[in-house]
C-alpha cells in the first residue's frame, strides 16, 4: 500500500523565518507545531520537508551547508519523538549569481517537482497527501502535485495573487491547527469549489 504524507514548507511554517539562515544554532521549531505533527504521524502520515533554498544560487551559502540544516531539523524533531521522512530542497533561482544554479527548473515552488520526486522515492499517494506552507506558492505547488493544501496565514504572504490553484483548502494560524483540519476533513474539496472562491 502506498504512503500518505504531509509536505511541510520549512521557513515560516516548521521553523521561524530567518532569511537565508543555515546556522544550526539559530534553528528552532516554530510554536504550535509539535502536537500537530505527532498526531499526524500517529495517523500514518510521513512528514516531508519541501523547501526553496535560493540562497545557494545567490551565493549566500554553499549547497553542502544544507546538510547541517537537515541534521539540526532531524535532531529537533527526534527530541520530540517525531520522525522526519524526507528533506527536499530546490537550490535554483533564475536570477542567481551562480550559473550552476540559475537555470529554470521544475523543483522551485510553486512548481511541483520536489513533491513528485518525494512521491516517487517514498512511495507516496499524492491524492491522500497534504501540503502545508505560509505562502500561496506552497499552496499552488501542493495543488499542482495533486495534493490538498493548507495556508498558515501568519502574514508572510503579502502579494495575494490568486488563481484557482492558489486557493487554499483551509487557512489556519499554525501547524497544530492544520493537523486538526486534516484529521477532520473527510471530503476532498473540488476544483470547482476553489474556483468559486476567486
Amino acid at each position: 500500500m502506498m504512503n500518505k504524507a504531509i509536505f511541510l514548507d520549512k521557513d515560516g511554517t516548521l521553523i521561524p523565518d530567518i532569511p537565508y539562515n543555515v546556522n544550526p544554532e539559530l534553528i528552532r521549531l516554530e510554536k504550535n507545531v509539535v502536537d500537530g505533527l505527532r498526531k499526524l504521524e500517529s495517523e500514518g502520515y510521513l512528514l516531508v520537508i519541501i523547501s526553496n533554498q535560493a540562497g545557494v544560487a545567490k551565493g549566500y551559502f554553499p549547497e553542502k551547508a544544507l546538510l547541517q540544516v537537515e541534521t539540526r531539523l532531524n535532531s529537533l524533531l527526534k527530541s520530540e519523538d517525531i520522525k522526519l521522512s524526507g528533506f527536499y530542497y530546490c537550490p535554483h533561482y533564475p536570477g542567481g549569481g551562480s550559473t550552476k544554479y540559475q537555470s529554470s527548473c521544475d523543483c522551485r515552488k510553486p512548481k511541483p517537482g520536489l513533491l513528485f520526486r518525494a512521491a516517487h522515492e517514498l512511495n507516496i499517494d499524492l491524492s491522500r497527501s497534504w501540503m502545508i506552507g505560509d505562502i500561496l506558492n506552497d499552496v499552488e505547488a501542493g495543488h499542482l502535485a495533486g495534493c490538498r493544501s493548507i495556508l498558515i496565514d501568519n502574514g508572510n504572504e503579502t502579494e495575494w495573487i490568486m488563481t484557482v490553484d492558489r486557493v487554499p483548502d483551509h487557512k489556519v494560524s499554525s501547524v497544530n491547527e492544520a493537523a486538526e483540519k486534516i484529521l477532520n476533513t473527510f471530503e476532498i474539496p473540488k476544483y470547482e469549489q476553489r474556483l468559486e472562491q476567486l
